[in-house]
């Protein structure tokens, strides 16, 4: 697969040029290339560089195993992804109706819409962005969902959302900036930001370096840790409230890095993983595989 290539010259969060060199990792999932990442030396920040040009990254989405773009449960990965999902969607519709004050809801990468449709069924004001057609026309079709294109989210109206949530997609945005300056565009002054991200800084990020699924380069561009996640939105006024583990999410992703390893007993062994990976996750402050930050706009 031929690639065009950016190389960025400075630290997406904090804008340093004193760049180090990090791993070299295989994209496993499709495209068999090798990508590195860099690691700013001012806040430690790690993100694929260089990474495809935005135009090219669409190109490493397409495949009918990218799972999160389609409703199918065919294989074991897909299986297991979708029982994981269904399961969880009712846990987040009840985290956070918990803490909402008002029921118009904004999901940004929304995929096919499963989540949304939970919050349509309670009566609430849904919206999605998704980038991929596909995803979008099921989304409408089989939901009856409102579901825009990325282009179209500069359409939206100011201060109009109480609730925006991104699952595992900050990783994925080119520009960190824009979304920044959007996501503050949109959220009411006593709105929250639900954000879910792979964590770099976990059991089992470091236990199986350039195999950990949760890298997928170069899909994530980024790779964030809590003291990443915690900079970037209090340069762009927001506070975190909340910090919560993604159990689930351990299991899954040491399933696939097992399978990019070749171990021929990756069932067995991406059990207990995923279960030590959660077991070494500090419950006060929580390090598991994946995090969900809640955060709420700064006042004044």
């Amino acid at each position: 697969m031929e690639h065009k290539l950016e190389k960025l010259q400075n630290c997406p969060i904090c804008g340093s040029s004193d760049l180090g060199n990090g791993l070299e990792i295989k994209d496993f999932f499709l495209s068999q290339e090798n990508f590195k990442t860099s690691k700013c030396r001012k806040c430690g920040f790690v993100f694929t560089n260089p990474r495809p040009v935005e135009a090219d990254l669409g190109r490493y989405y397409k495949s009918e195993e990218y799972i999160s773009h389609s409703n199918s449960n065919k294989g074991l990965f897909g299986f297991l992804y979708q029982t994981i999902r269904n399961h969880t969607l009712k846990k987040k519709f009840k985290l956070v109706s918990s803490v909402s004050n008002g029921k118009n809801i904004l999901d940004i990468g929304c995929a096919t819409g499963q989540l949304l449709n939970e919050f349509n069924q309670q009566d609430w004001n849904c919206t999605g962005i998704e980038p991929d057609a596909e995803a979008r026309k099921f989304a409408s079709k089989e939901y009856g969902l409102n579901v825009l294109g990325l282009e179209q989210i500069d359409q939206l109206k100011t201060k109009s959302f109480h609730i925006i949530s991104m699952w595992h997609v900050l990783e994925h945005v080119a520009n960190l900036s824009e979304r920044m300056a959007q996501l503050k565009r949109l959220i009411t002054a006593d709105g929250y930001l639900f954000i879910a991200l792979p964590n770099i800084e976990s059991w089992d990020a470091k236990y199986y370096k350039e195999y950990w699924a949760g890298l997928d380069v170069p899909r994530h561009l980024y790779h964030f840790s809590k003291s990443d996640v915690k900079l970037l939105f209090k340069k762009n006024g927001f506070e975190i409230v909340d910090i919560q583990g993604m159990k689930f999410d351990a299991y899954y992703v040491s399933l696939l890095s097992e399978k990019y390893k070749k171990n021929p007993l990756y069932l067995f062994a991406a059990f207990f993983k995923g279960w030590y990976s959660n077991f070494k996750a500090n419950k006060k402050i929580p390090n598991h595989s994946s995090l969900l930050y809640i955060l709420k706009p700064k006042q004044g």
